[in-house]
């Protein structure tokens, strides 16, 4: 089995719409077994090394109905596409029936030979895992209610969005939901103070893991106690350490990721989750809180390096709509030359605009972005040097330059270096960006290990130039930096010998 570097590098594909692409292709409905090894190799050749399969499990009737018949979800889909029909709904994948491969995708015997070949060139496998809910048609509305929340007459009436009478036995459940919004009404909320479920999760999740090498697991913070205490006022005994222990003792090397929010990253890091989304560093680069993104970076360099750090997703509305194209290109010099793991999405390096929802098995026909590819091409190729993942990193002190000038806030600096090895040249990589759309000006403090590095000859990677330092300033360990509007710096150097 292929050992992933440090900082990996993990693509987002809409499964269900990249399929219906290819149908259209082939002239035929294609399955898991038609992505081909041309397009895994595409991948790889970018320096991707995990591949997540958006939606591959079974979904069923009852959920589907409720996506093509609720208001709100068909309003979103109307404006994904113009010409929507109902066979575009192709049903929520996180409303799971059975953690089955879709027969619609091949069915699991096309998923297994899908990760022969991604494994042959290097790729592993990420699926879901939506430990909260369950779709409306899963078994155990029928043969296990006790797994499930119960609701009853009075809360039916109450919270009509949050509790669902189900129609074979009249039995009232509650919908999945978080404490903060209305339930999803596509599926039943599981019952995690109940030890039978608990044990019935976990042996689906060694089930799965049989069949992946990664999992990605929807809104994992609501499994924890104290949250789902606050939501079903009932106490629950931890879920995801002894899970992810169990998976791990069977599979040494498997990897959880973790979506999770409301500040809960280091909590699920204690779990066990290999990585966590880091949703704060996307708002402040979003909300344009610019010196909250130098703060950021400022973390533990062991927590930092255990985050998923992305622009995108399929929750996210698209980078493209969310950044201007120079804004762009600094976030992601910000995401994805810093420690953690790198998390790209379908359609992300095109600049594709327009979000589609999980509910939907067809995507619109978009033109793609040529400044945004130029920022991905620079990137990618980037992204595949191993001194982004296996140097040492170190975020710089930045100061004003001057009593009264604020804009040194907007400016982050950090480098990555690489380890002295005796006979071999040491190579350094400093990357400086300022988030603003205006002029700033910094103070840059030079570590007095860094000094020597001054008369160094260095080059703008982001603009292939040749870049010339101030040799006196980084000498006197005080560098002032004057940026331009959304400027990238990312400049290399190497130094003979060992230092």
């Amino acid at each position: 089995m292929t050992i992933m570097q440090p900082h990996p590098i993990l693509y987002q594909l809409n499964t269900r719409v990249y399929l219906t692409e290819l149908s259209l292709e082939l002239g035929r409905p294609a399955t898991l077994a038609d992505i081909s090894d041309s397009f895994l190799k595409e991948l790889s050749q970018r320096g991707v090394e995990i591949l997540w399969l958006l939606s591959v499990w079974t979904t069923g009737a009852r959920s589907l109905a409720q996506s093509r018949s609720n208001p709100n979800w068909l309003h979103e889909f109307m404006h994904v596409l113009d010409d929507l029909s109902m066979e575009d709904i192709g049903g929520s994948g996180f409303a799971i029936a059975d953690y089955r491969v879709s027969e619609q995708l091949g069915g699991a015997e096309s998923l297994q030979k899908l990760r022969q070949r991604m494994d042959k060139i290097g790729i592993k496998l990420m699926l879901d895992f939506v430990p909260n809910h369950m779709g409306l048609d899963h078994r155990w509305l029928s043969c296990a209610p006790e797994y499930l929340i119960a609701g009853t007459e009075e809360l039916l009436q109450q919270q009509p969005d949050n509790y669902f009478r189900e129609e074979a036995s009249g039995r009232i459940f509650a919908h999945g939901r978080d404490p903060y919004f209305p339930g999803w009404s596509d599926t039943v909320q599981l019952d995690y103070s109940n030890e039978g479920l608990q044990e019935q999760m976990r042996k689906t999740l060694l089930d799965i893991s049989d069949q992946c090498d990664a999992l990605r697991c929807d809104m994992a913070m609501l499994l924890t106690p104290r949250v789902f205490q606050r939501t079903w006022g009932r106490s629950m005994n931890r879920f995801w350490g002894p899970a992810i222990d169990q998976v791990k003792t069977k599979h040494p090397g498997f990897m959880f990721m973790a979506e999770v929010y409301w500040d809960m990253e280091w909590e699920l890091q204690e779990e066990g989750f290999d990585y966590c989304y880091d949703k704060r560093l996307y708002d402040r680069l979003r909300d344009r809180d610019l010196l909250g993104i130098r703060n950021h970076l400022k973390a533990d360099l062991s927590y930092q390096s255990k985050l998923a750090r992305f622009l995108e997703n399929h929750d996210e509305p698209r980078a493209a709509t969310t950044f201007s194209d120079d804004q762009h290109a600094c976030a992601a010099v910000a995401s994805y030359l810093t420690p953690g793991l790198k998390f790209f999405h379908h359609g992300q390096w095109s600049g594709s605009k327009i979000k589609v929802s999980p509910h939907l098995v067809r995507g619109p026909k978009e033109e793609s972005n040529p400044q945004i590819e130029r920022i991905y091409s620079k990137l990618m190729p980037l992204l595949k040097d191993p001194i982004f993942h296996t140097a040492q990193w170190e975020l710089l002190q930045i100061e004003r330059a001057w009593g009264d000038n604020w804009s040194s806030d907007c400016l982050s600096a950090w480098l990555w270096k690489e380890t002295a090895c005796q006979g071999k040249p040491q190579r350094m990589v400093l990357c400086i960006v300022n988030f603003a759309d205006h002029e700033a000006q910094c103070k840059i403090e030079i570590p007095p290990w860094l000094t020597v590095w001054s008369s160094a000859n260095w080059h703008n990677l982001w603009t292939d130039e040749p870049f010339l330092m101030p040799t006196d300033q980084w000498e006197s360990r005080c560098w002032t930096f004057f940026a331009q509007g959304n400027q990238v710096l990312v400049v290399q150097s190497q130094l003979d010998g060992v230092r």
